[in-house]
């Protein structure tokens, strides 16, 4: 595979360069933006891997390039913040992004976090089987292959995290599965008091696939427990 390429975007040189060194490194190639302005810019003109963005920037901020970059694009983003508390997470995962750390951050673990992220776009997607490449829910297609779902005739433009969630979720149709069992098989890590970050995706799922998300037909609350997918 060719050197992949991540696009750090950071309003503080400092950031960008520490973070450009780690990365460099590791032989990863490397794209600098200060806002998000530039970034989705950069996105339209140059092939990018994953992107690492910090939350507050001048133009256009973390939060609003990543709900405009996943209107088209689905490549892994990794937030950054100096924001701790679980509501500032909550919105930069509700936002699009598949990864948060807040600042000051241990750069060892940005590059472990980029580097699960990677895998999980790339060689994870490469090993399914091909004798399961579509499943269905009802009316909901999943063309594991191509990574597009469909309800109906109607396209539904999901992020590779909620990608991966609604395909493992399916893959154990009636199963309930508990939130550490969700987080570790579709984060592929360890799970370490990652509730917020499961139920946002949950959230956001149920909000581009069900009729009604506060009465959801197809992603089942088991309260006390976890969730199930039913059909």
């Amino acid at each position: 595979m060719d050197k992949q390429t991540i696009l750090i975007v950071d309003d503080e040189k400092e950031i960008r360069e520490l973070i450009e060194i780690y990365l460099a490194n590791e032989g990863y190639n490397t794209l600098k933006a200060t806002n998000g302005e530039e970034a989705l810019e950069m996105i339209a003109n140059h092939h990018v891997d994953l992107i690492i963005l910090d939350i507050i920037m001048p133009k256009k901020d973390g939060i609003q390039a990543t709900m405009e970059l996943r209107k088209t694009k689905n490549m892994p983003v990794i937030m950054l913040s100096a924001k701790t508390q679980d509501m500032d997470k909550i919105h930069g995962l509700t936002s699009g992004a598949d990864d948060y750390l807040t600042k000051p951050f241990n750069p060892l673990e940005l590059i472990a976090r980029v580097k699960s992220q990677l895998r999980r776009y790339y060689v994870l997607n490469s090993e399914k089987p091909r004798n399961e490449n579509v499943l269905t829910l009802d009316d909901i297609t999943i063309n594991i292959g191509t990574r597009e779902v469909k309800k109906g005739d109607k396209d539904i433009k999901l992020t590779k995290t909620e990608f991966d969630m609604l395909e493992y979720m399916t893959r154990n149709v009636g199963i309930v599965l508990s939130v550490e069992k969700i987080y570790e098989n579709v984060w592929k890590e360890e799970f370490l008091e990652s509730e917020n970050t499961v139920m946002v995706h949950i959230r956001k799922l149920r909000e581009k696939i069900e009729d009604d998300p506060r009465n959801p037909r197809y992603i089942k609350t088991v309260w006390g427990v976890g969730y199930k997918v039913e059909k």
